[in-house]
């Protein structure tokens, strides 16, 4: 048997931990994370509710505040508050013990979405709570974390300071950052970079803010994005529910897909066309939205016989959402941002999925041979909130016959995007489409060369 002669030293440092969890993150989802802790403070304090489709809660009374500028950071919310206890025993642990317990319909489910939100927006940082003990009177306390001293030292235990603090105006949790990191300070002075944040969390916290969940953010409350489908006439959206299990888990799956808008009149890229960017599929775990508009192979797009995304399927919108009472149990990754394709609950819904797509695709390629009249029947559609859609197995599309039409030529050219654009507005409207310039230019040179028919 061989001596040992010494132990090679495997201690992790706290600098290591640091970068680690702030590296594969960006500033933007460190916000959100931030977010979905007094969005879980809420939901805890209106009883730890199912978060689906179903209008049954009002937060209303709950309004979280984010105040980001180049100096400072701040987010303070009156979403009752974080205990002593879980400030002792969880809220700054690096992980969640596996004898912790999780918060129902929470979204959190890995214990470092705080820690690292904060390392990675500064160095000077306190978190601040006031909430009421059961038969007590309100009490306050805080954590101040000086990121450059707590890092001098490795040796554990690596404990923060809790100390008495005076009481919030409301029952919730105040979140100050100082010394922000020079990504920080440049992001939160970027007007585009605010503004993305501000679409993101809109999109995102829909399902919560139409509920009445404020959210300001620099003084301006946010609006949340209001998800509409087309019904009426020959067109009704999918939407069917059913239970699944995870390990024992109960998991909810609500299923909703159909035509938003009518596809485009042609295929052909559009480099002007902003409402591309909305659709796709979205999948919502426990009412947030962790993937939107997604047009890969995650949910779907170019495997197992599904084609790839092609701009003549815009219009179509897919929403899968998924709740469960243990967060675990949902199939989300760590950074909450998109989905375990791996997860056995996401992959049992694909099927479904890939039907209400497959349907679309259905539709659009027949549109194609009686555009007008496809464009007749979609334009009698109307918009209903995804809140009031019907029940339905299918995605219901109007079975359209292909016209004999008459044999056409495809005319292909390119040149430079100044001229192109010269020219649109010379034809009186600059907002053209590339097909309708080149449409419109071969309709001039024909009547002024050949003549008219």
């Amino acid at each position: 048997m061989a001596t040992e002669i010494g132990k090679a030293g495997a201690n992790p440092t706290k600098t290591f931990f640091v970068r680690m969890i702030t590296r594969d993150i960006t500033l933007e989802d460190c916000i959100l994370d931030l977010i979905d802790n007094s969005v879980d403070g809420a939901w805890r304090s209106e009883g730890s509710r199912p978060v689906g489709l179903a209008q049954d809660a009002d937060l209303s009374k709950y309004t979280i505040k984010i105040t980001a500028t180049p100096d400072g950071f701040c987010i303070e919310d009156n979403c009752g508050g974080m205990t002593l206890d879980d400030a002792a025993d969880h809220a700054f642990s690096f992980g969640r013990k596996a004898t912790d317990d999780t918060d129902d319909y929470s979204i959190g489910v890995y214990g470092i979405g705080m820690k690292r939100a904060v390392f990675k927006l500064g160095s000077k940082i306190v978190v601040r709570s006031t909430f009421k003990p059961d038969s007590e009177d309100r009490f306050g306390f805080a954590v101040p974390i000086n990121v450059a001293d707590w890092l001098k030292d490795d040796t554990p235990p690596w404990d923060f300071e809790i100390i008495e603090d005076d009481l919030l105006p409301s029952d919730g949790v105040k979140i100050s950052v100082e010394d922000l990191t020079s990504g920080s300070a440049l992001s939160f002075g970027s007007p585009a970079f605010m503004q993305n944040l501000r679409r993101t969390i809109s999109r995102d916290y829909s399902l919560h803010l139409h509920r009445g969940l404020q959210i300001i953010l620099n003084d301006t409350p946010i609006v949340g994005w209001q998800i509409e489908m087309l019904q009426g006439a020959e067109f009704a959206p999918m939407r069917i529910d059913y239970d699944d299990d995870v390990d024992g888990d109960k998991v909810f799956v609500e299923l909703l897909g159909g035509m938003a808008a009518p596809p485009p009149d042609s295929s052909d890229p559009d480099v002007e066309d902003e409402g591309e960017k909305r659709f796709g599929w979205y999948v919502v775990c426990n009412g947030r939205i962790v993937l939107a508009a997604d047009k890969t192979a995650i949910s779907g797009w170019g495997t197992e016989n599904w084609p790839q995304w092609h701009r003549q399927y815009s219009g179509f919108i897919g929403i899968i959402l998924f709740t469960a009472a243990n967060a675990a149990a949902l199939p989300l990754t760590t950074t909450k941002r998109s989905v375990d394709t791996s997860s056995e609950v996401y992959r049992r819904a694909r099927p479904k999925m890939r039907e209400v797509t497959r349907s679309w695709i259905d539709y659009t390629n027949a549109r194609k041979q009686a555009l007008d009249d496809a464009k007749q029947r979609e334009a009698q559609a109307a918009p209903v909130a995804i809140y009031s859609v019907p029940k339905s197995d299918v995605a219901v599309l109007p079975r359209i016959a292909a016209v004999p039409a008459e044999p056409v030529a495809n005319v292909a050219y390119s040149v430079p995007l100044v001229r192109l654009k010269k020219l649109a507005k010379g034809f009186g409207r600059s907002g053209m489409t590339y097909r309708d310039v080149g449409l419109k230019s071969f309709e001039y040179s024909y009547k002024d060369i050949v003549g008219d028919e």
